[in-house]
């Protein structure tokens, strides 16, 4: 009887620990979206934050006319948002914040998946999907799809 609960003991603090590493590198994708997706695309233009967070060989897919898949390499987003900085249109202002709400994040090993719902303002635009690699300096987006709702 005492071997079963020194079984269930152990059984206990290695769920719980495997729990607790599984929240940490939850905690940890979410910030890396936060801070190079949100803050460095979307609401700030900040390339270091975009850097610091996106694999150099990322792409954004989409679907075009006729189901063909269209692909935006990190590279050209960057210098869309270079663009967007000199036009004056980032950092966006108070209205017109993004803001994304996480609906799930999937890891398994070195790999992820984050689903979450993208915001302008208060208005639901798009649930995106990145997919996440884990490297030596951490969490890396790797690629997005998404769903544009219509307005």
């Amino acid at each position: 009887m005492r071997k079963l609960h020194v079984l269930i003991l152990f059984l206990a603090v290695f769920v719980m620990s495997h729990a607790q590493k599984n929240d940490k590198e939850v905690e940890a994708i979410k910030n890396v979206i936060q801070s190079a997706y949100v803050e460095g695309i979307q609401n700030e233009g900040n390339i270091d934050k975009i850097d610091a967070g996106i694999h150099p060989d990322f792409n954004l897919l989409g679907i075009g006319e006729n189901g063909a898949i269209w692909k935006l390499p990190i590279a050209e987003w960057k210098e869309k948002v270079l663009q967007r900085k000199k036009e004056g249109k980032l950092p966006r202002d108070k209205d017109n914040l993004i803001s994304v709400k996480f609906l799930s994040v999937d890891v398994t090993g070195t790999a992820a998946v984050a689903k979450f719902e993208f915001y302008v303002g208060e208005e639901l635009k798009y649930v995106d999907y990145i997919s996440l690699y884990k490297f030596t300096d951490g969490w890396k987006l790797v690629s997005k799809i998404y769903y544009k709702f219509e307005s």
